[in-house]
């Protein structure tokens, strides 16, 4: 009989992440799989990212609302809350033997959260990654805790998830699960993606996404002014992708919304969906902004991309990528060295440290095999001796 593993998407990034995860799944002929959307897939404002899933033809099991409209601090812990209860409810019902998870979203705390009280084994993908700048260092950490199994992306990763106690025998380096994403994405033509997205892409073009840094709200007003003040000075056409739901968002939203209608070299999307972002990133000319896609994902096209403020600190940081502080000068420091034919013919040689592609196959592999008994279920803390404690 086939293992029921439930998986959870909860935001468009990880959704992408996830997607040929889910199409390996989906082809196992040892794995069944149950897909939940929930978060801010559902909502309207951020594109209602659920219509691309559906539109890859994957069997979506069940939905669960969970986000609320505001992006205040308050209304981001009450979706969590929404999210546990809803989530519980949805896993009893489903009955999976197995949850995987990735990445270290609230919408993916709120289903460990859950998942953990009902004893049903938590894989979670992408532990171990360091993003100082945000509360989803602690997310992604509390998660690993609740997880029995880890794939991770480097051995680095895989290092702090056993310094975090977890046994040697649970964690497996897999890979970056997005290369996969990368090698079978449909290439679109420069004038396909021009009549679909309304862009003229001949001019230099400049994608920029956008976050709030959680553990700076008070300062998101400031930093996106001054990464509008820079981009206003630079000769290009621009276009924007909503940032995710988080608290803050809303400032952000309205000042590129703004900055869009007073100039009309700047576009606003929502959210582009897989496979036209991935297409960008093959003919855009610079990234900007603080997105861990900027850091992880670009350098398989050698993109240059302008890493903004400490929201990825800790993260691996490739030759292509050029870190600068939240200020005007240094944004647009960084924006010319990075549109620079000579920075640009550097990077050529340019080798991706995330390997070369087969996470989903390895994750697929790994979970048909995996022992569900009590073994797995129970954690033990293992010391940097590498001996579990507890146990004789």
């Amino acid at each position: 009989m086939k293992r029921r593993i439930c998986v959870v998407t909860g935001s468009r990034a990880e959704y992408g992440v996830l997607s040929n995860i889910l199409r390996v799944i989906r082809r196992s002929k040892r794995l069944e799989l149950r897909l939940v959307v929930t978060g801010m897939h559902l909502s309207k404002e951020f594109g209602h990212t659920v219509d691309e899933i559906v539109a890859d033809g994957i069997p979506i099991a069940e939905r669960v609302e969970s986000q609320l409209s505001s992006d205040g601090t308050s209304a981001v812990a009450k979706s969590m809350g929404l999210g546990i209860i809803g989530l519980a409810d949805c896993f009893t019902r489903l009955k999976p033997d197995l949850l995987l998870l990735t990445g270290d979203r609230y919408e993916i705390f709120a289903a460990a959260a859950a998942a953990t009280v009902l004893n049903l084994p938590i894989a979670h993908v992408s532990g171990g990654e360091l993003t100082e700048g945000a509360i989803d260092e602690q997310l992604r950490h509390a998660i690993t805790k609740m997880s029995h199994i880890h794939f991770v992306s480097l051995e680095e990763n895989a290092a702090r998830v056993r310094q975090m106690g977890e046994e040697s025998w649970r964690v497996h380096v897999i890979g970056g699960p997005w290369i996969d994403n990368i090698r079978r994405m449909k290439r679109l033509s420069r004038a396909r993606l021009r009549k679909t997205l309304g862009a003229r892409l001949s001019r230099p073009t400049i994608l920029v996404t956008y976050h709030p840094v959680t553990l700076q709200l008070g300062e998101t007003a400031r930093h996106v002014r001054n990464l509008l003040a820079a981009l206003a000075e630079v000769d290009a056409e621009i276009l924007f992708t909503y940032p995710n739901a988080d608290a803050g968002g809303r400032v952000i939203i309205s000042a590129i919304e703004g900055f869009a209608r007073a100039h009309p070299n700047a576009k606003v999307f929502k959210s582009l969906g897989s496979l036209l972002y991935l297409n960008l990133l093959s003919v855009v000319d610079l990234m900007v902004g603080n997105s861990s896609s900027g850091v992880v994902e670009t350098q398989s096209f050698r993109l240059p991309v302008v890493n903004i403020g400490n929201r990825q600190a800790g993260r691996l940081i490739a030759d292509n990528v050029l870190c600068v502080r939240e200020e005007k000068a240094d944004i647009l420091r960084g924006i010319r060295k990075g549109l620079d034919e000579d920075f640009r013919r550097g990077l050529a040689g340019m080798k991706n440290p995330y390997g070369r592609g087969g996470a989903a196959e390895r994750i697929e592999r790994i979970l048909a095999r995996v022992d569900l008994g009590p073994k797995l279920l129970k954690k033990r803390f293992a010391p940097a001796s590498g001996r579990p404690q507890g146990r004789p």
